[in-house]
Formats: C-alpha cells, sequence, structure tokens
C-alpha cells in the first residue's frame, strides 16, 4: 500500500524532474539563440570592413568591370544598412545600373537614395539620374508618354530643389525636350481628330498645346489647326482670333500664311478678339 507521504513524496519527484527538464531545455534555447544571434550579429557588421568594401567596389569600377562593381556596393549596402558608406554605395549604384542601360534598378536605387538622403549634397545628381533614366526610354511621339512624363517631373524637381547645382541648367533643357514631345504627341492625335471631322476633340488637344506648350516648335501648327477647327465648326470669331494671334506671334510663318488664305476664301481677315480664350493665354507674351 502506497502511503500519503510516499505519494507525496514521489509526486514532488515527478515534479522536480519536469522542472529540471523544463530549466535544460530553456538553457539549451538561449545557448541555440546567443549562436543564432552571433550569426546575426557576423553577417550585419561583416567581416570585411565597410572602408575596404567601398574602395574594392571602386577599384572594380576604375577597372570597368561593372558588374562586379555593383555587386560589391550592393553587397556593402546589404551588409552596412544606414552607414556612411551604405550612403556612397547606393549613388554609385544608381551610377552603375545607368551606365549599364539598366534603367529600371537605376531609377530604384537613386529613388531610394533621395527617399533616404533628401538633403544630402549627391540628391540633386540622384534626381537627375532618375530623370536621365526615363528620358532614355522615351519613344516616338505615336506612343504613350509616360517615360516622358516621369523625366519631366524629375528634371522639374532638379530645377526647384537644386537650381543653382551643377545639374540644373542640363535639366531645363532636357524639360524643353520634354515638352516639345509632349506637345508632339497632343498634335499627333489633334490630326487625327480633325481628319476625322471630329473638331471639339481636336480643338481640346491643339488648346492643350497653346496653353501648356506655347515656348515649343509646335504653338504655330496649333494655332493654325485652331483656325482650321473653328472654321470647320463655323465659330469665325475664334478662327479669325487664332489666326491673328498667330500672326502677331509668327508674322512670317507659312501657318500663318495658310491661316490667312484659309480665312479669305469665306471673305473673313484675321481679327482678335481679346476676350477669346485664345487672346487671354498668350496675353502680353511675344514669342518673336
Amino acid at each position: 500500500m502506497l502511503h500519503w507521504g510516499d505519494a507525496q513524496g514521489n509526486s514532488a519527484r515527478k515534479g522536480l524532474g519536469k522542472t529540471v527538464r523544463f530549466l535544460s531545455l530553456a538553457i539549451a534555447l538561449a545557448v541555440a539563440g546567443c549562436a543564432s544571434q552571433e550569426k546575426v550579429d557576423e553577417y550585419a557588421f561583416g567581416d570585411t570592413p565597410a572602408e575596404l568594401m567601398f574602395n574594392q567596389g571602386l577599384a572594380l569600377r576604375a577597372e570597368g568591370k561593372l558588374k562586379d562593381a555593383e555587386k560589391k556596393f550592393s553587397e556593402l549596402d546589404r551588409v552596412y544598412p544606414y552607414s556612411e558608406y551604405a550612403r556612397k554605395a547606393l549613388i554609385n549604384i544608381a551610377y552603375l545600373n545607368f551606365t549599364m542601360s539598366k534603367y529600371p534598378e537605376a531609377i530604384a536605387a537613386a529613388d531610394r537614395f533621395v527617399t533616404l538622403y533628401p538633403g544630402n549634397e549627391d540628391a540633386a545628381y540622384a534626381l537627375f539620374l532618375i530623370g536621365e533614366s526615363y528620358y532614355r526610354q522615351i519613344p516616338d511621339v505615336g506612343r504613350d508618354q509616360r517615360s516622358t512624363q516621369r523625366a519631366l517631373k524629375a528634371f522639374d524637381e532638379v530645377v526647384q530643389r537644386f537650381p543653382d547645382s551643377e545639374y540644373a541648367n542640363q535639366a531645363r533643357q532636357r524639360i524643353r525636350v520634354a515638352h516639345d514631345q509632349l506637345a508632339g504627341k497632343e498634335m499627333e492625335v489633334g490630326r487625327y481628330y480633325l481628319q476625322r471631322r471630329q473638331y471639339l476633340a481636336s480643338i481640346n488637344r491643339f488648346k492643350v498645346v497653346v496653353l501648356n506648350y506655347q515656348t515649343t516648335r509646335h504653338v504655330e501648327e496649333a494655332l493654325f489647326r485652331l483656325v482650321e477647327s473653328y472654321y470647320a465648326l463655323g465659330v469665325v470669331k475664334e478662327a479669325q482670333t487664332a489666326a491673328a494671334v498667330l500672326g502677331h506671334n509668327f508674322p512670317e510663318s507659312q501657318w500663318y500664311r495658310d491661316a490667312y488664305s484659309l480665312l479669305q476664301k469665306g471673305g473673313y481677315e484675321p481679327n482678335e478678339n481679346e476676350s477669346s480664350w485664345i487672346s487671354r493665354a498668350f496675353g502680353d507674351i511675344k514669342l518673336l
């Protein structure tokens, strides 16, 4: 027969055994955790100093081994995140990918740089790289112009945030080209509607050019096409105004001569209505 005292002792011994086993397991897990943490820490800080890795990347870049250099800088960025050398590595990653025509990768790296270091002196260059990467992907005017719009946005930001930087003037030149490209797209669509006698739709497209892209080479034709579209609709006063504004700003233009001839066939001449949106759009701006 098992007495109560013996039962209590056996129960205590069993409880002690469970406690010992639990503590052993906890110690084992703690040791394993420390070992695992040591591996994480060792990986986080790396065996090679950040400065040495950065210099290795520069050496590879100087040797023309761009892929290897990009890999080295990417490794540095991964092993020593948010360090000074990671910052330097990141702008190099953007540059190298751009040089290798890997534009999506260049944009991603440069965009990350601007996000992490918006006030850094290299932020202007990073923004310029974003714009230039999109700029290199601009298609002909017959295709979607999202790359043009994104390039324009990046270049505008360079000029607005860093107007005195060494990249600002080149960004301004790129902006002019991008505007011309976008205006060309509007003209192409406007002509499409005009040929199909969808005059209201064509007017809306030519209006965009007149309002937003007055300094591009397309504005002369846009004004002439407005003369055509309004005249075809029977809105003669607006046609006369478009012709008058065209003649005032481009008196030697063939587009003006064509507009004048078109109105003359109906017995009209260019005559500016100053309350017209066309006249107000130009205001005191003289494009000569």
